[in-house]
């Protein structure tokens, strides 16, 4: 029976990478994994099973139906981390960016699939495992597609189902979708490095120049945003407040 184990690192003021989330499998916690060597990925797709970049390490293994009688999957418990109140610009940025991450992950740790799906503030179709595909798509078309310059579509949706990621998570899989957001955001990590905060690059549809700085803060607002629409959804599905 295939487990998932999700394990991260986030970057602190002095350089160096704190915990980000404890090794997690179904029915409890499991061994933290050890590094596995990275291998090239057909057409730069994330592959859970060969991707590991500095600052988050994934260890996962593919998704699977639960066996009757196990215990089912809920979201990893995550360790948030503190941004510094001192520090260059970029590592303040990218600290920021990173508790936002981290902090719509803590928003669903504990809760089922079931739970994850439930749009739990009609009539908005919001629903956390909304938010998880959506910031998937984000992180993606912002970081890979408009700052690297990718050749990658959508995850979810298309321009024909523009919403797609909000209105199917009633068949979506959930610990498939978490696996996808996590691999997301390792590859956004690898397109925004080395690259200036000062580099641009045309956005065709807005009709603009863009800087890498103002992806980052778009970033920090639009995270900050859907976080507290996961606050209301959250404590509206079991009345958990204060994650």
């Amino acid at each position: 029976m295939a487990v998932a184990t999700i394990v991260g690192k986030i970057l602190t003021c002095s350089g160096m990478r704190a915990l980000w989330a404890s090794a997690y499998t179904r029915g409890g916690l499991g061994p933290t994994s050890t590094r596995r060597s990275r291998k090239p990925t057909p057409r730069g797709r994330w592959s859970p099973a060969r991707s590991v970049v500095p600052g988050l390490k994934q260890v996962v293994s593919k998704p699977s139906k639960l066996d009757a009688g196990r215990m089912p999957w809920t979201a990893p418990p995550i360790t948030r981390q503190t941004a510094p109140y001192v520090a260059g610009e970029r590592q303040m940025l990218e600290a920021w960016l990173d508790f936002h991450r981290q902090t719509l992950l803590s928003k669903c740790s504990g809760l089922t699939a079931e739970q994850l799906r439930q749009r739990a503030a009609p009539p908005s179709n919001l629903s956390l495992l909304g938010l998880i595909r959506h910031m998937a798509e984000v992180e993606r078309g912002w970081f890979r597609r408009r700052v690297a310059g990718e050749d990658v579509g959508f995850l979810y949706s298309s321009e024909a189902d523009p919403d797609g990621e909000f209105d199917h998570v009633g068949t979506a899989v959930a610990e498939q979708d978490f696996d996808t957001y996590i691999g997301e955001i390792e590859l956004a990590r690898q397109a925004a490095a080395g690259r200036g905060l000062d580099e641009t690059f045309f956005h065709s549809h807005r009709n603009a120049q863009m800087s890498v700085r103002w992806v980052y803060v778009h970033m920090i607002e639009e995270y900050a945003r859907h976080n507290g629409h996961a606050d209301l959804l959250r404590e509206r599905i079991d009345g958990a407040t204060g994650l």
